[in-house]
């Protein structure tokens, strides 16, 4: 029979997957406490980086549908539970690991899909959300201003082809309509 410490523990871990958009997987063994509180502050504010025992982990993982966690839940195991931009805290993760050895990236789950280490570096590699989202922003709008371009180019040429045509035709209707009306 569980410890209701245990129980409590699992509704704890499973409400944070629950919370997170994106949940980062590392082994610690060998980091110093100071190390840990520098690795907590790298990860951002929006990342709760917490030691976790396997078992209770695999529970709530599983209670959540993270399945894909388990071949990471083995040995020294702390999750990072990511509920802002995942891209900041694979980036400390990632930054954090090139200067203390000791900690290593496992693998992950984002937005419920599984992540191996060499995707969290890749995911460690792009930009920040607000810059990719300003790029597309900006690539619209030139899409847009191209479009309005373009658009507008044919308009103001067909207006133009559009007068030609009838002054054309009401010099030749004035020139052909003399011989109508002579019949």
């Amino acid at each position: 029979m569980a410890s209701p410490d245990k129980i409590a523990a699992v509704a704890e871990i499973k409400e944070k997957f629950e919370a997170s958009s994106a949940a980062l997987v590392t082994a610690y063994t060998g980091l110093t406490v100071a190390q840990m509180k520098d690795l907590r502050r790298s990860l951002g504010e929006n990342a709760h980086y917490r030691v976790a025992k396997n078992t209770l982990t695999k529970i709530a993982a599983n209670e959540t549908g993270y399945t894909a966690l388990d071949p990471f839940l083995t040995g020294s195991t702390a999750v990072a539970f990511v509920t802002g931009d995942p891209v900041e805290a694979a980036k400390g993760l990632r930054n954090f690991a090139k200067d203390n050895p000791a900690l290593v990236i496992k693998g992950g789950v984002l937005d419920g899909k599984a992540l191996t280490a060499e995707e969290i570096e890749k995911l460690a590699d792009l930009e920040p959300r607000e810059v990719l989202l300003a790029k597309l922003a900006g690539g619209m709008k030139a899409s847009m201003a191209k479009a309005a371009a373009t658009f507008q180019a044919p308009l103001s040429q067909f207006a133009r082809t559009a007068d030609a045509l009838r002054q054309k035709v009401e010099q030749q209707g004035g020139a052909e309509a003399a011989p109508a009306d002579a019949e």
